[in-house]
Protein backbone atom coordinates (compact mmCIF):
# COMPACT_ATOMS: atom_id res chain seq x y z
CA UNK A 1 0.00 0.00 0.00
CA UNK A 2 1.52 3.36 -1.01
CA UNK A 3 2.01 6.17 1.46
CA UNK A 4 0.34 9.34 0.18
CA UNK A 5 1.53 12.73 1.40
CA UNK A 6 0.20 16.02 0.04
CA UNK A 7 3.37 18.11 -0.10
CA UNK A 8 1.48 21.33 -0.82
CA UNK A 9 -0.66 20.93 2.32
CA UNK A 10 2.38 20.18 4.46
CA UNK A 11 4.30 23.17 3.07
CA UNK A 12 1.35 25.50 3.62
CA UNK A 13 0.94 24.27 7.18
CA UNK A 14 4.59 25.01 7.89
CA UNK A 15 4.62 28.22 5.81
CA UNK A 16 7.68 26.87 4.03
CA UNK A 17 8.61 27.65 0.40
CA UNK A 18 9.23 24.76 -1.98
CA UNK A 19 12.86 25.82 -2.44
CA UNK A 20 13.58 25.52 1.28
CA UNK A 21 12.15 21.99 1.41
CA UNK A 22 14.13 20.99 -1.67
CA UNK A 23 17.33 22.33 -0.11
CA UNK A 24 16.69 20.58 3.21
CA UNK A 25 16.12 17.18 1.60
CA UNK A 26 18.93 17.60 -0.91
CA UNK A 27 17.11 17.62 -4.25
CA UNK A 28 16.49 20.29 -6.85
CA UNK A 29 13.24 22.24 -6.86
CA UNK A 30 12.58 20.78 -10.31
CA UNK A 31 12.75 17.21 -8.99
CA UNK A 32 10.55 18.17 -6.05
CA UNK A 33 7.98 19.51 -8.52
CA UNK A 34 8.05 16.13 -10.29
CA UNK A 35 7.44 14.37 -6.98
CA UNK A 36 4.57 16.73 -6.17
CA UNK A 37 2.93 15.76 -9.46
CA UNK A 38 3.22 12.08 -8.61
CA UNK A 39 6.17 11.27 -10.84
CA UNK A 40 9.19 9.06 -10.23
Amino acid sequence: MPIVVDIDVMLAGRKMPVGVLADRIGITPTNLAVLKKGGL
